[in-house]
């Protein structure tokens, strides 16, 4: 039930943000001279996939965990970006292929050695993970892997339709600031 979910909030979100996409593109290539960010990250049963989102930092910017990541170097139009999270928008690309849920743990990188650990022990990575779900929107980040991966199995363990909308509802009304530069 939660793929169909996920598969029409994707298609009809891409088919009617396009406008807002293009504006996003344009801006974007005139801030970083490279709109779209690509990063592999850790998928469902540990498979790697392409994450796509708005490029909101330099293009030679150190591909780590974003809250080790210094404020300073997100550029203006990417500080817009995050706030509003519109830099997570490209995302819908990656739930529409089914590499992603709208609502699950926020995937992270492989080299994130601790998290990956503690996620595996509560078994998180038996489900898609999400652009959004209960750690970030209760402003936990992945600074802290044992937290997280504790918050990440309690989403799992208690989803339902009820809180996918939930978890979506509190994301578009701006609840937490999930994983957040610092």
């Amino acid at each position: 039930m939660l793929r169909l979910l996920d598969f029409i909030f994707a298609f009809f979100g891409l088919l009617f943000l396009w406008p807002i996409f293009l504006i996003i593109m344009v801006f974007g290539y005139f801030d970083t001279g490279s709109p779209l960010f690509f990063q592999t990250r850790v998928g469902k049963n540990k498979k790697p996939f392409t994450l796509v989102k708005f490029r909101t930092m330099p293009v030679d910017t150190a591909s780590v965990a974003t809250h080790l990541v210094e404020a300073s170097s997100v550029s203006k139009f990417g500080s817009f970006l995050r706030k509003t999270k519109l830099d997570e928008l490209p995302q819908l690309i990656n739930v529409l292929k089914g590499e992603m849920s709208l609502v699950g743990p926020r995937p992270n990188l492989f080299n994130q050695v601790e998290l990956i650990e503690e996620r595996d022990k509560r078994k998180v990575y038996n489900v898609r993970p999400g652009i959004t779900g209960l750690a970030q929107i209760n402003e936990i980040d992945m600074s802290n892997p044992t937290l997280l991966a504790e918050w990440d199995q309690k989403m799992i363990q208690k989803m339902t339709v009820k809180n996918y909308f939930t978890y979506i509802l509190a994301t578009v009304t701006g609840s937490g600031s999930g994983d957040r530069v610092k």
